[in-house]
């Protein structure tokens, strides 16, 4: 039996904490971010837990 492929594109996405849930990278820090306050910044700058209704289907791309 050959190993199972995961999405290449996914894992590069999302990565599983310990507990198995899955954090994702936010959007809206790529550019002009000279025009956002600070406070926005800092909030944006940190991950977030992918939704559940999400989640089952990339645990079967990242081969969970």
């Amino acid at each position: 039996m050959p190993k199972m492929k995961s999405n290449s594109a996914a894992s590069k996405r999302i990565r599983v904490t310990g507990t198995g849930k899955l954090m994702h990278a936010g959007t809206g820090m790529r550019h002009n971010l000279e025009h956002k306050s600070a406070q926005k910044r800092r909030a944006l700058s940190t991950d977030g837990v992918l939704a559940k209704s999400q989640s089952k289907n990339m645990k079967k791309m990242l081969g969970r």
